[in-house]
Formats: C-alpha cells, structure tokens, sequence
C-alpha cells in the first residue's frame, strides 16, 4: 500500500509546487496553463553528463542524492533527485520512480533502475513541470571511479519546447 501511496504524495507535491510557482510569477491571476504550456517545437538531443552525490542517500522512500555537477543549465549543481521507492534487497536492484527537483517549482519526473552489486543502471526521465515541460533524458548510471557514494550518469537529453533551451 505505500508503494501507491508515495507517488500519490508525490504527484501532489508537483501539482502545488505548479500552482503556487505559477502564483509566484503571475500573481494578478495565474493559471496553470501558464506553466504547463504545450510543446511547441523539437531541439534535439544533446550529451548530458551529471555527478550525483549519494552521500545522504538513506535508502528509504523519499531518500534522495543531490547533484554534486551537471553540463545541463536545466539542471543545476545543488538539485535533488528523490527516490519513491526504497530497494529490493532479495533482487539486489533499486527500481524506483524518481523526482528530479532543482528548485524553485522546476520539477521533472521519471524511472531509475541500478544494480546494486554493479552499480550499473539507467535512469530515463519522461517530462516535468516548470523549466521541465517537455524535457526528456535517458541517461546510463555507473559508479564514478574511486567513488562508492558518486554516480555517474551518461546519456542524452532533449526538449520539445524552443524556450527551454
């Protein structure tokens, strides 16, 4: 039961964190309709790299590993990425939703799985909220060298709206 409770938790923090980012920038009458804008155009994809600190990772729902550097303006050093669902020691993997959060109601959300022998994983982010709409990653996971609490993640990312940029 806490496995559907916690990304219903989760969906509403996004969905107040939409609004009230929306009053904060429109106070006179914002909508959200003014955050969630449609896509509007395709820009490509790009290489994205991240090292993600894992230090205070406590492997409970809601645990969550800050973004120690980043190659995407999108997603700056100091964002957080919450993990929803802790892991499955009889599998040895951690699958969980993920919630990209770099602050200020920029808000993305997606689906990391690692192997926690190899710390090899994947980590594919589907869209957002804020700076977020429209953006999408799939990006590879591996243990940065002489790290155990860094990851790092490899991949490529896109967005499908020309101001997101």
């Amino acid at each position: 039961m806490t496995i559907i409770r916690m990304p219903i938790f989760f969906a509403l923090i996004l969905i107040v964190g939409s609004i009230i980012g929306a009053l904060w920038q429109h106070p006179e009458g914002a909508s959200v309709s003014a955050v969630a804008s449609p896509p509007t155009s395709h820009s490509g994809s790009k290489r994205l790299h991240l090292i993600e600190d894992c230090s205070e990772y406590m492997g409970t729902p809601g645990s969550f590993c800050t973004i120690a550097s980043s190659d995407v303006t999108a997603i700056p050093s100091g964002s957080k990425v919450f993990y929803l669902q802790a892991p499955i020691a009889s599998t040895g993997l951690l699958d969980s939703n993920v919630v990209l959060d770099a602050g200020e109601g920029n808000r993305a959300v997606g689906r990391c799985t690692l192997d926690l022998v190899s710390h090899a994983g994947l980590c594919t982010i589907s869209d957002g909220i804020g700076r977020f709409v429209g953006f999408q990653a799939r990006i590879d996971v591996s243990v940065a060298p002489a790290e155990s609490v860094k990851f790092d993640w490899r991949g490529t990312s896109s967005f499908t709206r020309e101001d997101a940029r």
